[in-house]
């Protein structure tokens, strides 16, 4: 269903286990909504598995998302309970002092870092009972820890719960469909004497010694975890009970966790993703539905425009300029408006062509990108179950987007009868990923030095200035090869030898005025879905429907053509033709107004420190320039169809 957004299907591929198999949790990056940085989960003193935590291997898309897939100390088996597994102790480091600097683990708990756990491909979901509504509630990982009157405590225990069903026509092999995690502070009793020696901290730096991780675990239950003559799994009414203090975030903590598993039959493995998809401040299928009426009607309003335009004025005007005459003076009299500039519209701009055949190229290369990875998206071959995979197919059709690239700027610029081809098809290959990638690299020397896993490994660099010069570039050149054996594009009249002097102009009719209701029309009708994807972009929420996406994208490009043909008509109306960049930047201001918009949302983000910042407004920048480019090359070639249609049209001595 393409607008089916609180239960859907989400492709990927099924594993199946039986009663005691191995079901490996993995850790994945930690992640806050106060810092846009995410960090390893092992830069805090938390349990590592014995002989060292084991990287999982990454795709290209991974690395460049920040993702850190690790292995865990924490052991499941299918259908095997555990209660109170002691896992390691380990030492948060020293209480912080007034005036002093906090412990590693103080600092993360006071910017709400959160645990993103992985368990058969599946993200965690925290559970939390919701006692004034009598509801279960879910929220995308869980916290590291918490606040409380000015106090920090670590989340020491979890309680594991995974649901699975059985599969049907096996005797015993299950699935796993669901995996969340109820986190609790315990302050553990145990005696500090039965340690190892080896357990030696670094007072300065409260870091735990790498050499002493693992220290001994207690072979009989610790009194904290006895709750009455059986086994009970832990949760807050026994914490509650029990009288057990919260754990403070310094020193020597004992890590625990249950693990309970619960057979649904009812929850079938095609839906769940369900919960992750209806979590607070989720998608809603109704703000969908609202955006995309929103949107028709605005389409719906321009397309009239257009018909209006098309059918009666443009009728009129070619009914006009064809009539037959003898009297020159009477000729001379019917000729105004669009036809007097006849001999002009179409000679090339006067700034700098070259620039603007590279910029209509990489849009259009731009714009492939975004339509495949649109439609690859929506069939679900680039769904959340396949982590970075959207963004290494991005990377890709770009790639591949080259030729077209190529052949777009050198078949305009031979139009423009330009003389330096070498030099345009160098700058088609360089200026946009040049750009692009200077940002890149700078803002990840900036992850880098804040010890962020945003900054990508040198190998993910080299990648990508191979991909970048051992294949877009080659496919830019051979694009422009072809480009150039291609004949000039052909205009249906003749341009003079002298420019026509152009009128003053009214003030609305100004580059900046049409500009700014150019651009705020296409915006109005993508804005409420903007807000989605900035959140699942920057403030990790899902984002999977692409269905609807791709209606709001075609909506977009399609009101980014009539306002562009509107706009171009009324400037060919007041005798003005110099519509070739007027055209790119009035369909492309829709990029500007995301740039804006974009200092809006920066609201929501609640972060303050300097490099958040500096990253934020950096990528959002790249991102509205590639929206300048991709939406305005297609105004300009929209208006370049339409001055060719309508100008053929007409009889010119």
């Amino acid at each position: 269903m393409l607008f089916k957004d609180a239960s859907a299907f989400i492709p990927g591929a099924a594993n199946s286990f039986s009663t005691g198999d191995e079901v490996k949790l993995k850790v994945n990056k930690m992640t806050s909504h106060l810092d846009l940085l995410p960090i390893d989960y092992y830069r805090l003193p938390f349990c590592s598995p014995e002989g060292g935590a084991k990287r999982v291997k990454e795709n290209l898309g991974e690395l460049l998302e920040g993702d850190r897939i690790e292995s865990s100390p924490y052991r499941l088996r299918m259908k095997e309970e555990m209660y109170c597994e002691q896992l390691c102790i380990s030492h948060l480091g020293v209480q912080t002092k007034k005036g002093q600097s906090p412990n590693k683990m103080t600092r993360a708990i006071k910017k709400q870092y959160h645990n993103n756990w992985i368990v058969d491909n599946l993200p965690v979901a925290s559970k939390v009972e919701d006692e004034k509504t009598i509801t279960t509630r879910y929220w995308e990982g869980f916290p590291v820890g918490y606040e409380e009157n000015g106090a920090f405590y670590v989340n020491n225990h979890v309680n594991i719960e995974i649901m699975y069903h059985p599969v049907e026509m096996s005797s015993d092999q299950n699935r796993i469909v669901r995996f969340t995690v109820e986190p609790f502070s315990i302050k553990h009793e145990f005696d500090a004497a039965d340690l190892d020696d080896d357990d030696e901290v670094d007072d300065e730096s409260g870091d735990y010694n790498k050499q002493g991780h693992k220290v001994a675990i207690f072979d009989n239950p610790i009194a904290s975890c006895r709750d009455g003559a059986q086994k009970a799994h832990t949760n807050y009414d026994m914490i509650s009970a029990s009288d057990h203090e919260p754990q403070p975030a310094y020193g020597k903590v004992l890590f625990t966790y249950d693990v309970t598993w619960v057979e649904n039959n009812e929850l079938h493995w095609a839906s769940r993703w369900d919960i992750y998809l209806t979590m607070d401040n989720a998608i809603s299928p109704k703000v969908h539905w609202v955006n995309i009426m929103n949107a028709l009607v605005v389409v719906i309003v321009l397309s009239s425009m257009i018909a209006i335009l098309l059918v009666r004025t443009l009728n009129r005007d070619f009914s006009r300029y064809n009539a037959l005459s003898t009297d020159e003076e009477e000729l001379d009299k019917e000729e105004f408006g669009w036809k007097l500039v006849h001999a002009d519209v179409f000679r090339p701009p006067s700034f700098s062509p070259m620039l603007l055949c590279v910029c209509c190229g990489s849009g259009l290369q731009i714009l492939c990108m975004a339509f495949l990875s649109l439609v690859f998206s929506a069939i679900g071959f680039l769904s959340p179950t396949n982590r970075g995979s959207l963004v290494t197919a991005q990377l890709v059709f770009f790639v591949l987007a080259g030729s077209t690239n190529g052949y777009v700027t050198a078949r305009l610029y031979k139009t423009f009868k330009g003389a330096s081809w070498q030099h345009a098809t160098t700058m088609t290959a360089i200026l946009f990923p040049g750009v692009t990638f200077f940002v890149f690299f700078i803002l990840n020397i900036m992850a880098w030095i804040e010890g962020s896993t945003d900054a990508v490994p040198f190998s993910t660099l080299v990648v990508l200035i191979i991909m970048w010069f051992g294949v877009s570039t080659p496919l830019v050149f051979l694009g422009a090869y072809f480009g150039y054996k291609q004949e000039a594009i052909e205009f249906p009249v003749a341009t003079s030898n002298l420019p026509r002097q152009i009128p003053d102009q009214q003030w609305y009719m100004g580059s900046s005025a049409t500009m700014l209701v150019a651009g705020i029309l296409p915006f109005g009708a993508i804005f409420v879905e903007m807000y989605f994807i900035l959140a699942s972009i920057w403030v990790d929420q899902f984002y999977y429907v692409f269905g609807v996406l791709m209606v709001v994208f075609g909506i977009l490009l399609l009101t980014c053509v009539e306002i562009t043909i509107i706009f171009n008509y009324f400037l060919l109306c007041s005798e003005d033709y110099r519509w070739w960049w007027r055209s790119f930047f009035n369909s492309g201001s829709v990029g500007i107004y995301i740039w804006l918009y974009s200092f809006i949302y920066y609201k929501n983000l609640h972060t303050a420190s300097f490099a958040t910042t500096v990253l934020y407004f950096g990528y959002m920048t790249v991102a509205s320039g590639a929206c300048v480019l991709m939406t305005g090359c297609l105004g300009l070639f929209t208006t370049l169809w339409f001055n060719k249609v309508i100008y053929g049209s007409i009889k010119v001595d």
